[in-house]
């Protein structure tokens, strides 16, 4: 149990790290189209809601999803595979967050981080 707790301590410095880095080089984000970001995640985050009934995080559909859930991300910054589980526990850690995305379906934070983590156990496209 320790050591996954220590890799989850990893994930959250690496994506505090690599969002601060991100920021600064951009002026926070200035390069990026909220308002298109915000629409897609909406539209994605109503379909793997109405996916998240009937599947499992690993199912190939959920992990499409998910890839297209880390192309938005990448629209900030191309994380590291830590960094973006990072990202599914601060989902989950924030009150905020928490809140917005379980407003999709009440599973949503525990779904779509169990899906997070079988995306960057098998995806690709991370920053080294």
């Amino acid at each position: 149990m320790g050591g996954r707790s220590q890799y989850e301590d990893e994930c959250r410095r690496a994506l505090a790290e690599e969002q601060a880095k991100s920021l600064a080089e951009t002026n926070d984000w200035e390069h990026v189209d909220r308002e298109r970001v915000h629409r897609d995640w909406d539209v994605l985050y109503k379909e793997i809601a109405a996916a998240l009934d009937e599947s499992l995080p690993g199912d190939p559909q959920v992990q499409e999803l998910v890839g297209r859930h880390f192309d938005i991300i990448c629209r900030f910054y191309v994380p590291t595979r830590e960094a973006y589980v990072g990202m599914a526990l601060f989902y989950g850690e924030d009150d905020g967050m928490r809140e917005f995305h379980n407003s999709y379906h009440p599973r949503m934070v525990e779904f779509l981080g169990e899906a997070i983590g079988v995306f960057a156990e098998r995806g690709t496209g991370f920053a080294a």
